[in-house]
């Protein structure tokens, strides 16, 4: 016969927190990133607008065959539009994680929890203004002779989306490896 250990119970009048005295420092460093991770997630509007603008489209003319390129043909125009957001978010995590490390006192899991989501955040919000902003012509338009239209911006490569959280953290990480003492320099 084989007995089953019993389950581990408080110590009556202790509450079950109180094993795990970690949960009030991350709670402190959530509360210190909190600022942090708004600002996070309003830079991706100015990122998706820096795509918008930077991104290469190309232009076509429609005729009654059908759209012809205006000028030489792009053929690398989806992939570019792809590599442009990527840098941008690129860019938006290595800043945000020199930020993040910048706030002394909220060093640790709760400020990595926080820079993970605020750049995720940032990042699909970004998507999603590059693509309101230059959505891709309509059948109207492409049904109307002589009209010029303009390629919009899709984001192809949805992985893409993972540079900005990766970025950040990759260049936290590299902060915290390079902190003097086992504290991460907090102070």
């Amino acid at each position: 016969m084989t007995t089953s250990p019993l389950p581990v119970q408080p110590a009556p009048g202790v509450p079950v927190h109180a094993y795990w005295r970690g949960m009030a420092e991350v709670r402190e460093d959530l509360r210190a990133a909190r600022p942090l991770l708004v600002g996070l997630v309003l830079a991706g509007l100015p990122t998706g607008v820096l795509w918008w603008l930077l991104a290469p489209r190309a232009d076509f003319q429609v005729t009654e065959t059908g759209p012809v390129p205006v000028g030489p043909p792009a053929a690398e125009v989806r992939v570019a539009d792809d590599a442009v957001f990527v840098l941008l978010l690129l860019g938006l995590g290595a800043l945000a994680g020199a930020a993040a490390w910048r706030v002394r006192r909220g060093r640790g899991v709760g400020m990595l929890v926080a820079l993970a989501v605020g750049t995720s955040a940032a990042a699909v919000l970004a998507w999603q203004l590059g693509e309101l902003l230059a959505p891709p012509p309509t059948e109207a338009q492409l049904g109307e002779v002589g009209v010029e239209v303009t390629t919009g911006l899709v984001l192809s490569s949805l992985p893409g989306l993972a540079a900005a959280p990766f970025a950040a953290l990759l260049v936290y990480l590299g902060y915290a490896l390079l902190a003097a003492d086992d504290g991460l320099d907090r102070s």
